[in-house]
């Protein structure tokens, strides 16, 4: 039975160094992942800061190049302004070509 009452003393002695280098391990480890989370957050802080950064500029060259989109439409459209306009003329300068070959015939044939 004395035995038994000298048993928990002995385990105390024997435990008790590993038991606090074991909590000072954990408390360790603690520190360390406490520190991995606060590099973390700094880590997501500086996506989040490239990510509006990114969105602003893109934001940005989709302003310049629907700019740029809109400038190439109004010149296409002037220029199929000017086509239509060509094509309106063409008829009028056929039959005139047409009339100077029958006015140079007469002429001939008047002069003949």
């Amino acid at each position: 039975m004395e035995k038994i009452g000298k048993v928990p003393g002995w385990l105390e002695r024997l435990l008790m160094p590993k038991l606090n280098e074991i909590a000072g391990e954990i408390k360790a480890i603690h520190t360390r992942i406490d520190a991995v989370h606060t590099r973390i957050d700094g880590v997501e802080k500086g996506v989040a800061s490239l990510k509006s950064e990114m969105m602003t500029k893109f934001e940005a060259m989709d302003v310049k190049v629907d700019s740029k989109f809109e400038a190439v439409d109004r010149r296409f459209d002037a220029v199929d302004s000017r086509l239509d306009s060509l094509e309106a003329r063409l008829p009028v300068l056929e039959k005139m070509a047409e009339l100077e070959a029958r006015l140079a015939e007469l002429e001939r044939k008047v002069s003949a």
